[in-house]
């Protein structure tokens, strides 16, 4: 079967293992969905034995792979209702919500037997969380007999903003390894007394043989259009850097809530037929050949796919400046521009700069695909083969 990159991943692979990873929503288009899909792709081309599963069902599933290496499987079957809290004794005794509770836990209770039958066709292995949110449903299972592992793939500042720190903290701190994104994320957790914190970058899904050519005139964002991605500030900054900049296009790939209000901005600000919604893309590596460069104007991110997959196309990008992750993926004046977070008018004079400047764009775009180098498939999983030797020692 072919590996992430399109051929067979070739590692130091010294025997086959049991790797079940698990997530909430693992079917979505997103960054960790993908990532996830990866690995799972990766390991299974390797000789694992691996099964990928989700909690829940996605809304608007995506196929990853036609032809996967590995097991995958959903425990809900339909997605599970929102927790019920009585606020009236009318609500108490009615007989419909008493229905509908007990239905809720019985889906419930099916759902972690599946996990639980699932884990338990193994002697052992490794079992691989993908959220904390995924621990607080998965720690109190009978797992003992796996050796566990927690991702986590946002930033340290996302965590100390959230309740996921506080369920890293509960939960993550059980487990055998807690793998973060960057080095200045790990030195942040270790701080919080967590022991087992580890360093693993999320893997490149592609990396072509040849790079963009950069001379479309497009502007790229990839991801859902939600509110945590802040595309308003991006909008704003092409209508400002496009001004007088003609031929110039924005486009966002990506499905969400936001399309609308996204689309009547543009038209507000006169530039509805420079903006343009692709969706969601079957093939992103070609996908991002078609930019010239690749924007992010994020509230919060932890190490970004959409940075690490441009700069493999050899697509330099303009970021706000968020986190350690994002400091790792774009060297600034280098291979990109990282501007400070929120400043919408730094942003469209960085948009500028690049877009005034083909040279400038093909030597950032050639440095980089060599600084991400070290994120193809290949590279990392033998990074998970060296941690699964670790954790086993």
């Amino acid at each position: 079967m072919s590996s992430a990159g399109g051929t067979t991943a070739v590692g130091a692979t010294d025997r086959s293992r049991n790797i079940f990873f698990v997530g909430i929503d693992v079917d979505s288009m997103g960054g960790s969905q993908r990532v996830l899909h990866t690995l799972a792709q990766g390991m299974g081309d390797r000789g694992h034995r691996v099964e990928l599963i989700g909690i829940r069902p996605s809304p608007e599933p995506f196929r990853y792979y036609a032809d996967p290496s590995y097991r995958h499987t959903t425990l809900y079957s339909e997605p599970p209702q929102p927790a019920w809290h009585p606020r009236t004794l009318g609500e108490q005794i009615s007989p419909a919500r008493r229905i509908e509770a007990r239905q809720a836990r019985s889906d419930r209770e099916q759902a972690r037997v599946r996990l639980t039958e699932r884990l338990s066709r193994v002697n052992d292995g490794y079992l691989v969380i993908g959220s904390p949110w995924a621990a607080d449903w998965i720690l109190s299972l009978d797992w003992q007999h796996l050796r566990g592992i927690g991702q986590y793939h946002e930033s340290f500042q996302q965590a100390r903003t959230s309740a996921n720190l506080g369920l890293i903290k509960r939960h993550y701190a059980l487990l055998d390894k807690t793998l973060v994104l960057s080095e200045g994320d790990a030195v942040e957790f270790r701080n919080e007394r967590l022991p087992n914190i580890s360093v693993m970058p999320n893997p490149l899904p592609f990396h072509p043989d040849q790079a963009a050519p950069l001379d479309t005139r497009r502007i790229g964002a990839v991801g859902r259009l939600d509110p945590v991605k802040r595309l308003d500030r991006l909008v704003e900054a092409f209508a400002a850097a496009a001004a007088d900049r003609p031929g110039w296009e924005l486009h966002l790939f990506g499905e969400g809530p936001l399309e609308g209000g996204l689309r009547a901005q543009a038209v507000r600000l006169g530039i509805a037929d420079r903006v343009v919604f692709r969706g969601t893309a079957s093939d992103m590596a070609s996908a991002y050949r078609e930019l010239s460069l690749v924007a992010l104007t994020s509230e919060r991110e932890g190490r970004p796919m959409a940075l690490a997959e441009g700069s493999a196309c050899g697509v330099p990008c303009v970021s706000f400046d968020v986190s350690g992750g994002v400091r790792e993926l774009v060297a600034d004046g280098r291979t990109g521009t990282l501007v400070p977070p929120g400043d919408v008018p730094a942003f469209a004079a960085a948009l500028g700069t690049l877009m005034d400047d083909p040279e400038l764009r093909l030597r950032y775009g050639a440095a980089a695909r060599e600084h991400v180098a070290g994120l193809s498939l290949p590279a990392v999983l033998d990074r998970w083969e060296e941690l699964f030797r670790e954790i086993d020692r």
